[in-house]
């Protein structure tokens, strides 16, 4: 028998893995969604059982337009068949780096203006994970419960538990200088940051790097990795100011085209990185910690489990 207040938690489809980690930590069961899809293309839902007057947990990253989707779905649906509230965590935000629209491009923000899709579904709490940008909390009327979760204390664990020795961390651009500072001072080790100019949508050049690498492990830093040439340009810079070896450490691995291929074919052998963007797992490039610990904290704290 399903005790009313019991919590529901239930995924996307590509955020099974991962959410079913998080039921696991919070001692709840995971309710796999009932998914077809019909012969037009169009895609069927179901919860697995009764979600009325019980708090429904959704867990999906929005990597691509199909997952932001079904998110949007799956939230009307717990307004429909009337959860007693709706509580999103949001582990990957697709467009994320899309915060702002230059003046006169006429170009569209879709970080803003895809979490205003999401807010306006109407979820009671949206948790997002190591944002871009913290614009994007701030894209609603402030109905919505909004959090922000920083994966440190996760992440300092696992540089920890690496082997690497003597290291120093390195941020690709001043913008994320913060972030790395915060982790460096947390590992009571030097940090500094390149220079990075954006030249096109894509494609970045790298400048000078600080020589208190020379010696040392550079670890280049970010919130994530997508066709990877600015990790790879610092990398190199790195390299040419005196570092005996680089690895890299950014939570959201989303290696888009041949991101992957670059990397192998580089003097990068370890690339430190999170279970956020679905699909990665530990081999011999990645090493993966899981975020579901954390979350599992952060949903505990929220619903007061």
């Amino acid at each position: 028998m399903i005790i009313r207040d019991t919590p529901m938690l239930v995924a996307s489809k590509t955020s099974t893995d991962l959410a079913v980690k998080v039921a696991n930590c919070l001692g709840v069961p995971f309710s796999e969604m009932i998914h077809e899809r019909f012969a037009d293309g169009e895609r069927y839902h179901a919860f697995p059982e009764n979600v009325d007057g019980r708090p429904l947990i959704i867990i999906g990253s929005t990597h691509n337009s199909s997952s932001h989707q079904e998110l949007l779905d799956l939230i009307q649906g717990g307004i429909y068949w009337n959860a007693s509230s709706v509580n999103v965590v949001i582990p990957y935000l697709g467009y994320s780096t899309m915060e702002r629209a230059k003046p006169g491009t006429c170009e569209i923000p879709k970080g803003i203006t895809r979490t205003r899709q999401i807010f306006r579904a109407r979820p009671n709490y949206v948790a997002f994970v190591d944002l871009h940008s913290e614009a994007v909390l701030h894209a609603h009327g402030g109905e919505i419960s909004t959090e922000h979760v920083w994966t440190d204390s996760l992440a300092v664990e696992k540089i920890k538990a690496s082997g690497l020795q003597d290291y120093v961390l390195v941020s690709p651009d001043y913008g994320f200088s913060k972030r790395v500072a915060r982790l460096a001072s947390i590992l009571d080790c030097p940090h500094t940051a390149a220079d990075k100019d954006r030249y096109d949508r894509d494609k970045t050049i790298v400048g000078q790097i600080s020589s208190v690498v020379k010696g040392r492990t550079a670890i280049v830093c970010d919130d994530m990795i997508r066709t990877g040439g600015s990790i790879l340009q610092t990398a190199e810079r790195c390299m040419e100011a005196g570092a005996v070896a680089v690895a890299v450490m950014a939570t959201h691995l989303v290696m888009a085209g041949k991101a992957r291929q670059k990397f192998e074919n580089s003097s990068i052998r370890k690339i430190i990185g999170s279970d956020t963007y679905p699909g990665r797992s530990s081999d011999n490039l990645f090493d993966i910690y899981s975020v579901a610990p954390l979350l599992a904290d952060v949903l505990k704290n929220h619903l007061r489990l």
